[in-house]
């Protein structure tokens, strides 16, 4: 069988940098599948997408909210010619409800060792409407190394350098943060994969940069620390989100490789200050993931905030729009008190304003958006305070004893 896999385009982040980092779903989802399938990816985002030929199938991998409008499009130019569509990924496991009607299959949950009935189905033109594994994780050792090779490598390029790889040592999450869907989607029992698989695929990667894309690897100590010893001999250099504030996981994951951490700030704490000098000084990077728009933000709170990551020295920041998504705690909030103004897909690409903020104007808080990203890149670029940062990662690797020497 032929099968179309293809990964829907979006719009961007405003004021975001505008790189492309290969994805991580849909290689996931290729690994899932049976010898007996033949694969053609196309990533929208990177590579033109014709809808005129006729797979045996087309699958959809829709990890955003704000993927769906282009989704739908593709969906009902191969359906009006009878060929069969089956759609997962995040977003539609968030929205299945609402746009089931609109494939001919959905698939909700986690793919691995299910993926031969859905081929079985297909072969014998039997699919079911909906494939629901919502809440019924698979054996986490099932999770097989992702088929990168279905990849235009050429495509993830930014100004001469290659975009990190994608990769994941675990899921679920012990954590119950207010605008995450992670506790619906891959539940809050935390899931390791077995770490010699782990180490495996990461040994495999044709690229010594990587994202490890966990929700958090703060998760378990034992866990961090194991992973950590057995990344050193790999050589590689790695971003992630938060690292528990442990002085001597910090350590090991600075010699493991780690370049910076995606670390959330919500306000001018100082806990925040701490963790942020604590990184900084293991010689770990940070990127300040920062959501303007919460309950207890008005102008002046924006802008003390914005004062306040340029005080500590953030090395990066990414600002963005409070975003009641599916699913999440914070959507149930603002829906049970009538604060939703949009539920247009295409808004939902957090630097818009789809709800009514608290303590200001909707408006207004659309103009802090645009002044935070201005106001902290003043100064310097967000391309030039990355590449600060990275040559800061190639110093410091030349004097770590034991490393590999990387490019």
């Amino acid at each position: 069988m032929k099968w179309k896999l293809i990964y829907p385009r979006w719009r961007k982040l405003e004021r975001q940098t505008p790189f492309h980092l290969p994805p991580h779903g849909p290689v996931v989802f290729a690994a899932a599948l049976p010898p007996e399938v033949e694969i053609e990816f196309v990533d929208a985002n990177v590579s033109p997408l014709t809808l005129e030929d006729r797979p045996d199938l087309v699958a959809l991998s829709i990890m955003l909210t704000a993927q769906l409008p282009h989704a739908l499009v593709i969906a009902a130019a191969y359906r009006r010619r009878g060929i069969p569509v089956l759609a997962g990924g995040i977003a539609v496991t968030l929205h299945h409800h609402e746009i089931q009607p609109y494939f001919d299959s959905i698939f909700l949950g986690e793919v691995e060792g299910r993926m031969e009935d859905v081929v079985r189905d297909a072969r014998n033109g039997t699919l079911k409407p909906v494939y629901d594994y919502l809440n019924q994780y698979p054996d986490i050792g099932l999770v097989g190394t992702a088929r990168r090779e279905i990849l235009n490598r050429d495509a993830y390029v930014y100004r001469n350098i290659r975009m990190a790889d994608l990769v994941h040592a675990s899921r679920g999450c012990r954590f119950h943060c207010f605008p995450c869907c992670t506790e619906y989607l891959g539940g809050r029992i935390f899931r390791p994969r077995p770490l010699d698989r782990v180490v495996e695929e990461i040994a495999a990667i044709d690229n010594d940069r990587l994202f490890i894309v966990d929700n958090s690897l703060a998760q378990d100590s034992r866990w961090e620390e194991d992973l950590f010893r057995a990344l050193i001999p790999l050589g590689k250099k790695w971003v992630s989100h938060p690292i528990e504030e442990n002085d001597h996981l910090l350590d090991l994951a600075r010699r493991a490789g780690c370049w910076y951490v995606y670390q959330a700030v919500f306000d001018t704490s100082e806990t925040i200050r701490r963790r942020i000098r604590r990184y900084h000084d293991h010689g770990i990077g940070v990127e300040a993931t920062v959501i303007l728009g919460t309950d207890d933000h008005d102008v002046d709170a924006i802008k003390r905030l914005v004062d306040f990551l340029l005080e500590i020295n953030l090395d990066l920041a990414e600002f963005t729009i409070m975003t009641p998504f599916a699913q999440s705690p914070i959507r149930r909030q603002l829906a049970a008190e009538g604060r939703i103004l949009s539920d247009r897909y295409e808004d939902y690409t957090c630097d818009r304003v789809v709800f009514q903020p608290r303590r200001m104007t909707p408006e207004k808080l659309q103009e802090m958006y645009y002044y935070a990203w201005d106001t902290f890149y003043a100064g310097e670029s967000q391309e030039l305070k990355m590449g600060k940062l990275y040559l800061e990662v190639l110093r410091r690797d030349r004097d770590l004893p034991g490393r590999r020497r990387n490019g």
